[in-house]
């Protein structure tokens, strides 16, 4: 079929050769991803591995043969996007997690969760970024600002709560998984908000009154965004149970959960609050209001529907973080200096390990102090499996490290390029390593 504009006739369905390209490597990208969930499936048993872990070994091995085929120009199907991940991928993983999450733990440890999630990120952020202005700086890796070393503090301050919630059961071990998922949503959100302010700094006026001001402006936006969460929960119960929609179509009621899900995350946004708060506190209210007020059929579907998003965006994140890991653009700049590179990565994870015991096991200490029962404390042993799991680090991390030291997917400065592929090393060995030990110990 044709169809003629003017004098030029237009053949409908025929793709040029960049929508080929970018068709072939969306089908690569899928078959990749059908792959991750069939070896994880058969790979079920096995306490080494899950499909995280899959999909990053299969993103980094598809790294490998993309770079031999086409000679080392490339090894990604897709530039890592932060538009992608912030918008579409983050939202139904963090929203699931608070629609799946168990309402009376989490809530009963909340303080404990708010000392871990906002008072030690702080002190997490303060440590890494105190070592990278005293080491890091004097290593002359390349031209950086003192606001290149703090954001770096806020960059690996942030956990990884997806890796959580794939190695953590909320039902074997119900109080680590409350604590480390839920400091993960407070945390990540905190060191996005860390990074932002750290954007927007006057670094040549810091006072007493500055830092007052953060404070305040970091718990207006914690209580905003949670306040916005909420209400769109309770709107989205009211408009079911005041319309009813079941009673001629359960399409409707999964719909109208689904967008006003959603339409909070990017309200939020929109408003310049937590995203990730935001749609947390969302799940976690309409899991208790909006899920009551639906048919029996649109329950089954809803929860199916929220836990089968989250689940392919948690392998779409990793398998792509695994491919990205080998952009050669990247390793090409670092390269001129790789023992400055191997350092930069070795001092960070030291760092990281530093931040982390910093604040588990004193705060941990004084959250004990305020738990009469024995059972409600939390021991030394899963003091250390917490210490342990806040040790990964993740997609946000490496969004944030793109958002500040590149340039669309691209970097082209020396400094730039150790930081990117010494925050990709970090990452990917945290998340193994923590992952193993985790799934090690006996809880």
């Amino acid at each position: 079929m044709a169809v003629h504009l003017g004098s030029v006739p237009i053949k409908l369905g025929v793709l040029s050769e960049s929508d080929h390209m970018s068709v072939a490597s969306i089908n690569l990208f899928v078959a990749l991803l059908c792959a991750c969930i069939v070896i994880g499936h058969l790979l079920e048993e096995n306490r080494w591995m899950n499909e995280s872990i899959t999909a990053l070994l299969i993103g980094l091995g598809t790294g490998v043969i993309i770079l031999l085929t086409t000679k080392g120009k490339s090894s990604h199907l897709r530039v890592f996007s932060e538009e992608l991940f912030f918008i579409y991928l983050l939202p139904p993983i963090i929203f699931n997690a608070g629609f799946q999450v168990k309402k009376k733990r989490f809530f009963r440890n909340f303080m404990t969760i708010m000392l871990f999630g906002a008072v030690g990120t702080l002190i997490s952020f303060i440590i890494i970024s105190l070592g990278a202005i005293g080491i890091i700086k004097k290593m002359d890796i390349g031209v950086l600002e003192i606001g290149d070393y703090l954001a770096v503090g806020a960059i690996f301050s942030a956990t990884d709560s997806v890796c959580t919630l794939q190695v953590l059961s909320q039902d074997e071990t119900p109080l680590l998984y409350s604590l480390v998922f839920g400091e993960g949503v407070v945390n990540d959100a905190t060191s996005i908000v860390l990074f932002n302010a750290i954007q927007n700094f006057d670094l040549g006026n810091i006072d007493a009154v500055t830092v007052l001001k953060f404070v305040a402006n970091f718990f207006s936006l914690f209580f905003t965004s949670t306040f916005l969460g909420a209400f769109a929960g309770l709107f989205s119960a009211y408009i079911i149970k005041k319309l009813y929609f079941g009673r001629h179509s359960t399409d409707r009621e999964v719909a109208i959960m689904i967008l006003m899900a959603y339409l909070s995350y990017m309200l939020a946004e929109l408003l310049d609050l937590s995203g990730i708060l935001t749609v947390f506190f969302c799940g976690i209210v309409m899991s208790h209001y909006t899920w009551h007020n639906v048919t029996e059929s649109s329950r089954v579907t809803t929860t199916h529907a929220f836990a089968t998003s989250s689940f392919i965006a948690e392998i779409f994140l990793f398998l792509y973080v695994g491919m990205d890991a080998l952009d050669i653009e990247k390793w090409k700049v670092a390269s001129n200096s790789p023992g400055k590179s191997v350092a930069v990565s070795s001092i960070l994870l030291g760092m990281v390990l530093i931040g982390r015991a910093a604040f588990v096991f004193p705060l941990s200490f004084l959250s004990n102090l305020s738990k009469k029962s024995p059972n409600e404390k939390i021991t030394f042993k899963q003091q250390v499996v917490i210490w342990w799991a806040g040790l990964m680090r993740g997609a946000v991390s490496i969004a944030l490290a793109y958002n500040k030291f590149a340039r669309p997917g691209h970097t082209q400065l020396r400094g730039n390029a150790i930081m990117i592929t010494s925050t990709i090393t970090v990452v990917l060995f945290n998340t193994v390593g923590s992952q193993h030990v985790i799934r090690a110990s006996k809880f």
